[in-house]
């Protein structure tokens, strides 16, 4: 019950607030449909928070969202293993570097970067709030083909049914409980719930070009 309040929640959201814009799919991910890709490595993530343990928790949520899109991403674990394997772990070293290697190595036709700038937990504020950049490159091109920035501000509040000092504290205890991959978890499926369908997805397959696409820059708030 509680998920499908979220998820009936998190709806209203999206259609009220963003990220919808004026623009169709076609436009906002043109580069998307021009190439379209089939498979996705993702890059580890680029933490520059002070939040040391957001890097692996939200790398671990993002496959998720992009698989149920309709597109191959190379599983995590097996892209962590080799790209440690030949140095290649630092995404940061590749931002600006050729990634045919991964295209050789992966077969994936895209590299998804993400960079986290902000990963703050807020007691009084009972919030968790996440700054985190999008960047999907060509590995064939090294071009970029879409990019995102998106500001998520999680709510941890709770309510008691008590005192409004009995909510302070028990909201103050659920943010500093929230886990990683909870907020990961809803910070991704917001941000790329309007990724263009991919070949896996055989119903929507390259039919939703008209759909209205999310903004590039963002800021939203989302429930628990």
């Amino acid at each position: 019950m509680k998920k499908l309040v979220y998820l009936f929640a998190l709806s209203l959201i999206m259609t009220s607030c963003g990220p919808t814009n004026t623009i169709t799919k076609s436009q906002a991910y043109a580069g998307i449909y021009d190439q379209k890709p089939v498979s996705i490595l993702i890059m580890p993530p680029i933490n520059r928070s002070t939040a040391v343990e957001a890097k692996e928790y939200f790398h671990s949520t993002l496959n998720v969202p992009i698989i149920n899109s309709g597109y191959y991403v190379v599983p995590p674990f097996l892209s962590i293993e080799i790209l440690k394997r030949e140095s290649a772990y630092d995404a940061e070293l590749f931002t600006e570097r050729s990634l045919n290697i991964f295209k050789e190595i992966f077969g994936a036709d895209l590299a998804l970067f993400t960079i986290i700038n902000k990963w703050d937990k807020s007691s009084i504020g009972a919030k968790v709030t996440v700054e985190v950049e999008y960047i999907f490159k060509s590995t064939t091109t090294n071009e970029v083909v879409y990019n995102r920035k998106g500001t998520v501000i999680y709510n941890t509040s709770v309510d008691t049914g008590g005192s409004a000092l009995l909510n302070i504290l028990a909201s103050a205890v659920n943010t500093a409980a929230t886990k990683y991959v909870d907020v990961g978890r809803a910070v991704n499926a917001y941000t790329l719930s309007d990724l263009p369908a991919g070949k896996y997805n055989s119903l929507r397959y390259m039919q939703d070009r008209e759909e209205l696409a999310g903004k590039k820059e963002f800021k939203v708030r989302l429930p628990n």
